[in-house]
């Protein structure tokens, strides 16, 4: 009788945890409560990105800027496709930083949402901090410009109070190699978690089984997962000839 109260209580506390994402497991052989606590999924965390804008993509030199709208462009189809809270913010973005990327406006058009600031250090915001108490979520995941000064600045102000932060490395940019560098390495160093930005997509979805959502996250990686998602395309293009030449035959 224990053990059956124990599993009771097991699974329980995984609806709990998981909330509406029970759905995590379509295959009856997989059990997403056995993942750590640590790894994402979409009702645990909420994706802030933090001033991917015109002005202050100019400077950055630690990756090709087209790298950088890809990955930007990446982890923004996947919040929206997983339905993941995104706080988007601007700095002085009429006055002198310009529009945000439009491979997150694509996604999130409505403007009128972006949270614009003065201070480089989005925590210092009031508005932005009332949105991310708001979405009641300890887990923030940041990306943005520049790494070594709004990501770093919000990153280790999010852990002094009580939040577990992750950031999206390569959906960051910084004014050299080095700032980017010295900058993960003081938030790592704080307790900041890294990844990149094809990490954060599959590491959300996790499961091919889940075919609700197969093609789309598909369609993502063709379109911004550089050579893996060319991979994909070349796979399912052969495959398509394959199928005609037999119909043919």
């Amino acid at each position: 009788m224990r053990t059956f109260n124990l599993s009771m209580l097991t699974l329980f506390a995984s609806a709990l945890t998981f909330g509406q994402w029970t759905q995590y497991a379509p295959n009856p052989i997989n059990d997403p409560a056995n993942a750590a606590e640590q790894v994402l999924h979409p009702g645990n965390h909420a994706l802030l990105l933090i001033d991917h804008e015109g002005q202050m993509a100019f400077a950055v030199e630690s990756q090709p800027i087209e790298e950088l709208r890809n990955n930007a462009g990446l982890i923004a189809g996947a919040s929206k496709l997983f339905e993941i809270p995104t706080i988007i913010t601007t700095v002085a973005e009429r006055q002198f930083s310009g529009p945000i990327f439009p491979e997150i406006r694509e996604y999130y058009p409505d403007e009128s949402t972006y949270i614009d600031r003065t201070t480089m250090n989005s925590w210092e915001d009031k508005n932005f901090v009332k949105a991310v108490e708001a979405i009641g979520k300890k887990k923030l995941v940041m990306a943005g410009l520049w790494t070594e000064v709004c990501i770093n600045l919000a990153a280790l102000s999010a852990l002094e109070d009580g939040y577990e932060v992750y950031v999206i490395s390569d959906a960051s940019g910084a004014v050299s190699q080095e700032a980017h560098d010295m900058a993960m390495t003081r938030m790592i160093q704080a307790g900041v978690i890294p990844m990149t930005s094809m990490q954060y997509m599959l590491e959300v979805y996790r499961d091919w089984a889940r075919s609700d959502q197969y093609i789309e996250v598909n369609e993502l990686a063709k379109r911004y997962g550089g050579a893996y998602g060319l991979g994909i395309d070349y796979i399912k293009t052969m495959q398509k000839w394959a199928k005609e030449a037999e119909k043919k035959n």
